[in-house]
């Protein structure tokens, strides 16, 4: 006879089936229960009929359980993919769903900035190792390093005393004065018609994909360079970052910042709620730092006479080369590279490493966003950083005074080449010095020099932007450089000069006037030249 429905799991469906018993209850709702009664409906059928039936009923009760375990087994998510496979069906095995997308941007220029671009062939290197198909990574980079003059292996890079070439086969997708702001901003926001010039490759991300960014170069409070003129400002950046969000191409997004006060960028700025995970080299108001650089240790090749990496981007690259990333997470990362960064947390040199925006996806794994070389499959993670700490490192803004001092002491007494040298050190110790009095100048003036050095120097609480007037900031720098000559890239120390300048209700107007006065004429040396536009 028929029994009351109750409710059974697998486990005693199995054992029913095992028994003989042949009652499985189920939903009135449940389409499963329309699948048992085309076999047999005791309601309905005749004795004679049902006998008949219960040959056809062991079969039946095996498809039922077969269905229902299907029907209980969540499906897979389809792994990552290239823009050309989104269409088919995939497993993975990292349970995303969309592509990994990848910009990578030295913004420096000059062999003096070697480092920069060997970060970012570095970082090109690991992506590929990782995975990531080249129509998924666009690199910006100035690309006059590798065939410089100056560089003792032609057409090779490397970005740690005993590395291998990190040049070879990195797309050059923006190049020379391809490298700008206006390229950048239209890549990340995946607009094509905008860009100029170069490969055309922008983000063309979906809702789905995994975005990463590494930006290494110069910085200053608000400010990271760029070999082309203007600046990529803080608030332009971030502004870009709520566009890309509000335009939902993107699951999530992790910006990896190298740059002097490069917290500055982030800080007071970025929401916490747009699915952006940033880390930076130095907080809102120090110096980031340059390694293996000649004279320090560990030192370069001895025919170098330039820097090689920088600390924070080695430290997080470095861990990437030898951990397994499909279980090391961001935040394990950034706990690493905060303390070799933190030289064993003695600040005696480096730098305060930080984090902004969503926090929550540092849980998540690097593979998501970087893959992960599979030759470390079988590393295991441990806590403890194992990689080397640095006894000595530069001050990024002193890096390329060590290039140039290196260069002129090596150079034969009396050469032509030496006294070239000279010329370019002596140029380069005038353009600070010139840069540095014209700053402490139009703070006395306008402030006094009692009050000046003070207002000039504030440092904002933490978690408040650098200036509440970023137009007035622009302006402000115009004007300075209207009057007094390019900034250039050391100059960018004196941005939270200007910020205060302005958030003491300064206009710029009146700046042009105290420009005016502090600067009589601009230096000639081409550090000072304003010929390539101003960094506003």
């Amino acid at each position: 006879g028929r029994q009351k429905a109750q409710p059974i799991g697998h486990a005693q469906l199995t054992e029913s089936l095992v028994g003989g018993t042949y009652a499985f209850p189920l939903p009135a709702h449940d389409k499963r229960r329309s699948f048992f009664r085309l076999f047999w409906n005791p309601d309905t059928e005749a004795p004679s009929m049902a006998m008949a039936s219960n040959r056809l009923l062991p079969l039946a009760l095996l498809l039922l359980l077969l269905a229902m375990a299907h029907a209980d087994t969540p499906r897979l998510e389809p792994t990552v993919r290239l823009p050309s496979q989104r269409m088919a069906a995939g497993q993975g095995d990292d349970g995303s769903v969309g592509t990994r997308w990848a910009v990578l941007v030295a913004g420096s220029n000059g062999y003096q900035n070697y480092r920069h671009q060997a970060d970012i062939c570095h970082a090109y290197q690991i992506l590929k190792k990782g995975g990531l198909k080249d129509e998924n990574i666009i690199v910006f980079m100035y690309d006059d390093i590798a065939h410089n003059l100056e560089n003792p292996r032609p057409g090779v890079i490397i970005n740690h005393p005993q590395g291998g070439d990190v040049y070879s086969g990195v797309p050059m997708d923006y190049t020379g004065k391809e490298v700008n702001v206006k390229n950048l901003f239209a890549v990340l926001l995946g607009n094509k018609t905008a860009v100029s010039g170069g490969s055309g490759k922008v983000l063309d991300s979906g809702p789905n994909d995994h975005i990463f960014v590494f930006y290494s170069d110069h910085g200053g409070p608000g400010v990271i360079g760029m070999p082309t003129n203007p600046y990529v400002y803080g608030d332009d950046l971030v502004d870009v970052l709520k566009k890309k969000h509000a335009a939902g191409t993107y699951r999530s997004l992790v910006f990896y910042l190298e740059a002097c006060e490069a917290g500055s960028v982030f800080e007071g700025l970025l929401p916490n709620d747009i699915s952006v995970y940033t880390t930076t080299a130095s907080n809102a108001e120090e110096s980031s730092w340059g390694t293996y650089c000649p004279g320090e240790y560990p030192s370069p090749p001895p025919e170098y006479d330039t820097c090689l990496g920088d600390l924070y981007s080695i430290s997080w690259m470095e861990d990437s080369d030898v951990h397994n990333l499909r279980t090391e997470s961001l935040k394990q990362q950034y706990d690493l590279v905060k303390k070799r960064t933190a030289a064993q947390d003695s600040y005696n040199y480096g730098s305060h490493v930080m984090q902004y925006g969503s926090l929550d996806l540092n849980a998540q794994q690097l593979f998501l966003y970087i893959g992960s070389n599979p030759a470390n499959n079988k590393t295991t993670f441990v806590e403890d950083n194992s990689l080397p700490s640095f006894s000595r490192v530069v001050n990024q803004r002193d890096a390329d005074l060590v290039y140039f001092w290196h260069k002129y002491r090596k150079l034969a007494e009396s050469s032509p080449e030496k006294n070239d040298a000279r010329k370019q050190l002596l140029e380069m110790m005038s353009h600070r010095s010139h840069i540095d009095n014209s700053v402490e100048l139009i703070g006395n003036l306008l402030f006094g020099s009692a009050d000046g050095p003070m207002v000039l120097k504030t440092v904002r609480p933490a978690g408040e932007p650098l200036v509440d007037d970023w137009s007035c900031l622009k302006s402000t720098v115009r004007a300075f450089e209207s009057q007094c000559g390019s900034l250039a890239q050391y100059g960018m120390k004196h941005m939270r000069s200007f910020a205060n300048i302005c958030n003491a209700g300064i206009l710029p107007e009146a700046m042009v006037k105290m420009a005016a006065q502090a600067c009589t004429s601009i230096p000639t040396n081409p550090w000072s030249a304003t010929h390539n536009g101003f960094s506003a």
